[in-house]
């Protein structure tokens, strides 16, 4: 199996993909800043490289140990940080993928990107509309790169089990809640089907009502 990198490794959403991608058989390699979240996990078994995604140096390491047969999965994202990286850690490892030659990227954002803005109530583009408008530029770069790329927007993200519901859906108006596991069932799915490529995925549950 495909070893895969994932970027965003020790938290949130991107600790559900590490997690899932272990329990499937891949090998995943991780770069984190944190001593701490390194120790962690090594502890579940993931190989681990300390480093910033903002630093294409330290991304080219990662590319270069990984492979050009892997895949990458990017949960790169900030809130109200001094230096975020929803746009500019994105780019670092999508400039570094090119240079190093590989080809397949799942980058995860959030509902309100791209063509989706259009439907983010005012209330979220005044919480976190920021980050939402510089995951934009990151999907566009994508967009504009040569990788085989898939990209993936998930509603307002839970923790707890996953409950086997989530849905994709393209080009319609999405709202409401998704728990992360599930997310990362759909991603890496996403990941290894051809036909996601070059593709635009919202994924929500139905089933989860926010309040």
């Amino acid at each position: 199996m495909p070893t895969i990198i994932i970027f965003g490794a020790s938290r949130g959403l991107g600790l559900a993909f590490t997690k899932l991608a272990m329990i499937q058989g891949h090998r995943v390699l991780a770069m984190v800043r944190s001593s701490q979240a390194a120790d962690e996990l090594r502890a579940l078994g993931a190989d681990v490289v300390s480093g910033d995604a903002l630093d294409r140096a330290a991304v080219n390491r990662v590319c270069a140990l990984a492979g050009k047969d892997s895949w990458v999965v990017s949960t790169l994202g900030s809130f109200r940080s001094p230096n975020p990286v929803d746009y500019e850690g994105n780019r670092q490892v999508i400039d570094g993928m090119e240079e190093c030659g590989l080809k397949r990227l799942l980058l995860v954002t959030s509902l309100g990107c791209g063509d989706s803005w259009q439907h983010l109530p005012e209330r979220a583009r005044a919480a976190f509309g920021h980050e939402v408008r510089l995951k934009s530029l990151a999907e566009s770069w994508l967009q504009t790169s040569t990788l085989t790329w898939t990209i993936l927007r998930p509603a307002g993200l839970q923790d707890g089990n996953p409950i086997g519901q989530a849905r994709l859906s393209q080009r319609q108006e999405t709202h409401g809640l998704v728990r992360r596991r599930d997310v990362a069932i759909q991603g890496l799915s996403l990941l290894a089907d051809s036909t996601a490529a070059g593709q635009i995925y919202a994924i929500s549950d139905p089933g989860l009502l926010p309040g």
